[in-house]
């Protein structure tokens, strides 16, 4: 039996922290590839030339991405990590002796300097452009999806429909704040401006009221959808490359439908202005198969890899629109009982156009049991139709079932962000909160992908441990 030596230490010690990380470790390989040398020049002007010197914003950003690597989603907890791990110590340049930052200095930057100079965004855009020179993204196929996350909001703390007011000013929360902001920013917008490229596109469903509203967090959904069946939730937005699964962009949204859909023109107009990359087909699900959403891809030139969202066989038991022919020439729609249907012109919101029949002819047909409970039949014709054709027409298709496989790797990203990164609910309220969570988690994900591509081609250091 072997036994230990006394107590009697030595007087001086050689020890280099370097030695003690292995060449494998996950923190090696992220710092090879990691780069944030611009760092500080973006923050400058963000900072103060008089006063004490602060703590090194590198150091701040190099310890939430250790938390993010390894699901330490408190900053208590993160700060204790780092203090006593080797490897976490070594990434962020602390040595031995460093003194680590306290815990309340992460939110005091977070909502001040990081916020304002949209640091966590510029960090993200870093990291895929490292992606796009590895050769990593193909920049032809990309998918997209959205996730619900469980706001840090109180199912208990809410009142029906939208609040008309509020505490007095000095109580308003920063959430709160921004919802308010976000109302002011909706009213603005409602204003005449001058016609788009876009004008001949119908707008689109405007947004309902919310039935639910959170007192604690205004700005996140009630929705039915996630790991809680009822609660208050985000959905973050990921659009990917599909070669490699890259994310490519991230957008935080309400866990709503239709702002899950119409994040998707913003992700794919900053994917273009930022990177330069326009894919060929874009690979979604039924709930990005609107009319609207497939005219709108297909007039930028996207092939929609979508299966359409059609409710046209919803009619319960009545005749479907398959049973009605629509006559091109002459715009109308001719019923089973040989009447024509006729419109306006007029299209709704949602980009359909109404055919009515008429009340005359509905009430005398013998086939009316069969058609319509009503006074006269309506059937709806798409304002992208031929678009619609279009994309009927490549289902089925090899290169529409290869999307429809690819699409799946979205799926693996949120997997791995929920298990892997501890994402079952948010930490930070508002709709920054969590844009800045989804956009740090979005880059740990990038940063482990390029690591597993090229982190082994890196020289290993001398005498590092295997």
């Amino acid at each position: 039996m072997g036994q230990q030596p006394g107590l009697q230490e030595r007087l001086f010690y050689e020890f280099r922290l370097d030695d003690w990380v292995p060449i494998e470790h996950l923190l090696r390989k992220i710092d090879a590839v990691l780069d944030l040398s611009g760092l500080r020049r973006e923050l400058a002007p963000f900072y103060s030339h008089t006063g004490r010197p602060s703590v090194d914003p590198e150091l701040m950003i190099r310890m939430l991405l250790v938390g993010y690597c390894y699901g330490i989603r408190s900053e208590r907890r993160l700060c204790q990590e780092v203090h006593l791990n080797l490897a976490y110590r070594w990434f962020c340049r602390l040595g031995l002796e460093g003194v680590v930052p306290e815990h309340s200095s992460f939110s005091k930057n977070r909502h001040g300097r990081f916020r304002e100079s949209a640091l966590f965004r510029r960090l993200f855009e870093d990291v895929v452009i490292r992606c796009v020179k590895a050769g990593l993204v193909g920049g032809e196929g990309f998918a997209i999806d959205a996730s619900v996350i469980e706001a840090d909001a109180s199912r208990g703390h809410k009142i029906d429909g939208k609040p008309t007011t509020w505490p007095e000013a000095e109580k308003i929360t920063r959430p709160v704040r921004e919802y308010l902001a976000a109302l002011d920013q909706a009213a603005a917008a409602e204003t005449p401006e001058s016609e788009s490229a876009d004008s001949d596109i119908p707008p689109g469903n405007p947004p309902a009221a919310p039935k639910v509203t959170s007192l604690t967090d205004p700005l996140a959904a009630w929705t039915n959808k996630g790991q809680v069946k009822v609660g208050f939730a985000y959905g973050t937005n990921y659009l990917i490359d599909t070669r490699r699964a890259i994310i490519l962009d991230v957008e935080a949204t309400p866990a709503r439908w239709t702002a899950e859909v119409a994040a998707t023109k913003t992700m794919l107009e900053r994917t273009q202005q930022c990177f330069g990359l326009k894919p060929q087909r874009l690979a979604a699900d039924a709930a990005y198969g609107s009319g609207l959403m497939i005219g709108w891809l297909m007039r930028r030139g996207i092939e929609p890899h979508i299966p359409l969202l059609d409710r046209e066989h919803q009619t319960n038991g009545f005749f479907t629109r398959a049973d009605f022919t629509f006559d091109p020439k002459a715009n109308v729609f001719a019923c089973p009982g040989g009447k024509q249907l006729t419109s306006t012109g007029l299209v709704r919101t949602d980009g359909t156009m109404p055919y009515w029949a008429s009340p005359k002819d509905c009430r005398a047909c013998p086939l009316k049991p069969r058609c319509t409970k009503g006074t006269k039949r309506i059937v709806t014709r798409n304002f992208f139709e031929a678009e619609r054709e279009h994309v009927r027409a490549l289902q089925g298709t090899e290169a529409f079932e290869r999307s429809a496989r690819e699409r799946r790797k979205i799926e693996m990203s949120f997997a791995h962000l929920k298990r892997n990164l501890g994402f079952r609910r948010l930490r930070l309220r508002g709709i920054t909160g969590a844009a800045d969570e989804f956009l740090l988690a979005a880059t740990v994900q990038n940063l482990k992908k390029l690591v597993r591509f090229i982190g082994d081609r890196a020289p290993m250091p001398a005498g590092c441990p295997a």
